[in-house]
C-alpha cells in the first residue's frame, strides 16, 4: 500500500498555506450567512405572528361568547345597547354572535333576552323580542322589542318596507357602474360537491342565449323571492373598495349573494359566497394580501366585512317619532380599512 504523502495536519503557531486558508474564510462566510438567513427567517416569523394575532384573538373572543354564562354574555350585550326607550332596545351586535340557537351554538341573543330585559329595565320586566334578524358574522345595529305589541308594529315596518337600513361592506373588487341597483330574484340550492351543502343563489328571469345574444326569458322558479338592492361606491383602492347598501328586500344573505354573484364583487372575508361549487377561503389579489400583511394560505381568518351602519324607523302614533341611528363599524373593520387605504370621513 502506497504511503500518503504530505501531511493533513499543521503545528501550533504554524501559518495557514493559501487553500486551508481560504477554506477558513469560505467557513466563516457561509456561517455568517447561514446566521444572516436565520435572522431573517426569525424577522418574518415575527412578522406572520404579528399579522396573525388579530385573527387570532378574535377568535380567542368568539371562542369566549360561546362558553360564557348566559348572565355573562346578557351584561356584555347591555353595554352594547346604542339606544333604548319605552318600545325598543337597539344593540350593536358583536361579530360572530348567533341571533338564534341551532346544531352547535351554545349561546345566542335569543337565549338571553329574559336576562338582558331584566338587566335593562328591573328584575319584573316582559322578556325582549326579536323584530328581525342579523346574520351570525354580521355586526351592527339590531332591534329588540319590549313588548309583543311593539314586536308586531315593528316587524310590520320591516315587512312593509318603512325602516331604511344601510350596510357598509368592503368589498374585493369594485362594481362597475359605481352606483346602481340590483333587482334579481333569488333562491336555496343544494351545491352537489364532494361535501354537499345549501346556499342562496341567482334566480334570474332573463338569461343570454350564447349562440346568437337574443334575450330569453326563463320560466320562473316558483320558490325564488323578489330580492332588490341598492348600492353605491364610496371610496376604492389596493383592489378592494368600500360600499354603501342598502336592502330594499329582506332575503336570506342578499347583499352577499348580490354583491358575489350578481356584481361579482363578493364581501372581504365572505368565504361561503367567494366560490360556488366548495367550501374554501376566499382567494385575494396580491396587492390586497400585501397591504392587510396576510398570506393567502390564512385568509380564512378574514372576518366577514359586512357591518349594519344606519337605521330609520317610524315609531309612535302614525309615525310621528323618527328614530335615526348610527352606529360605527367595530375595530377590525377600521383596521382594514386604513391598511387598504379606503379611510372615508365617518358621517
Amino acid at each position: 500500500m502506497a504511503a500518503l504523502s504530505g501531511r493533513l495536519w499543521r503545528l501550533p503557531g504554524e501559518p495557514l498555506g493559501r487553500t486551508a486558508a481560504g477554506a477558513v474564510r469560505a467557513q466563516e462566510l457561509a456561517e455568517r450567512l447561514r446566521a444572516k438567513r436565520s435572522e431573517e427567517r426569525k424577522k418574518k416569523e415575527v412578522e406572520r405572528e404579528v399579522a396573525a394575532e388579530p385573527a387570532r384573538r378574535r377568535a380567542r373572543q368568539l371562542a369566549a361568547l360561546q362558553r360564557v354564562h348566559h348572565n355573562v354574555l346578557a351584561k356584555a350585550l347591555r353595554q352594547r345597547a346604542v339606544y333604548q326607550d319605552e318600545e325598543l332596545v337597539v344593540l350593536n351586535k358583536p361579530y360572530g354572535l348567533p341571533v338564534h340557537g341551532g346544531p352547535g351554538v351554545k349561546n345566542c341573543i335569543a337565549d338571553v333576552l329574559p336576562i338582558l330585559a331584566k338587566m335593562l329595565t328591573n328584575m319584573k320586566a316582559e322578556p325582549l323580542h326579536l323584530c328581525h334578524r342579523l346574520d351570525k358574522e354580521t355586526t351592527g345595529l339590531m332591534v329588540l322589542a319590549r313588548s309583543r305589541e311593539a314586536a308586531d308594529r315593528i316587524r310590520l315596518l320591516f315587512k312593509t318596507r318603512q325602516v331604511e337600513k344601510i350596510y357598509w361592506a368592503i368589498s374585493v373588487g369594485s362594481p362597475d357602474p359605481a352606483e346602481g341597483i340590483v333587482e334579481i330574484p333569488m333562491v336555496e340550492r343544494e351545491v352537489q360537491s364532494h361535501q354537499p351543502h345549501y346556499k342562496m343563489t341567482l334566480a334570474p328571469n332573463y338569461r343570454m342565449s350564447p349562440e346568437d345574444g337574443k334575450v330569453l326569458k326563463i320560466r320562473k322558479n316558483r320558490n325564488a323571492e323578489s330580492a332588490v338592492t341598492r348600492y353605491r361606491v364610496l371610496a376604492g383602492s389596493s383592489a378592494c373598495s368600500l360600499l354603501e347598501l342598502q336592502p330594499i328586500t329582506g332575503v336570506k344573505h342578499q347583499l352577499r349573494v348580490h354583491l358575489a354573484y350578481g356584481l361579482g364583487c363578493p364581501i372581504l372575508g365572505d368565504h361561503k359566497y367567494s366560490h360556488w361549487s366548495k367550501l374554501a377561503p376566499q382567494k385575494l389579489p396580491e396587492i390586497t394580501l400585501k397591504r392587510l400583511k396576510l398570506q393567502q394560505s390564512k385568509s380564512r381568518h378574514l372576518p366577514l366585512h359586512l357591518h349594519a351602519y344606519r337605521l330609520s324607523l317610524p315609531m309612535g302614533t302614525s309615525g310621528s317619532k323618527q328614530i335615526d341611528l348610527v352606529c360605527e363599524p367595530p375595530s377590525f373593520f377600521h383596521r382594514a380599512l386604513r391598511k387598504l387605504e379606503l379611510d372615508i370621513a365617518m358621517e
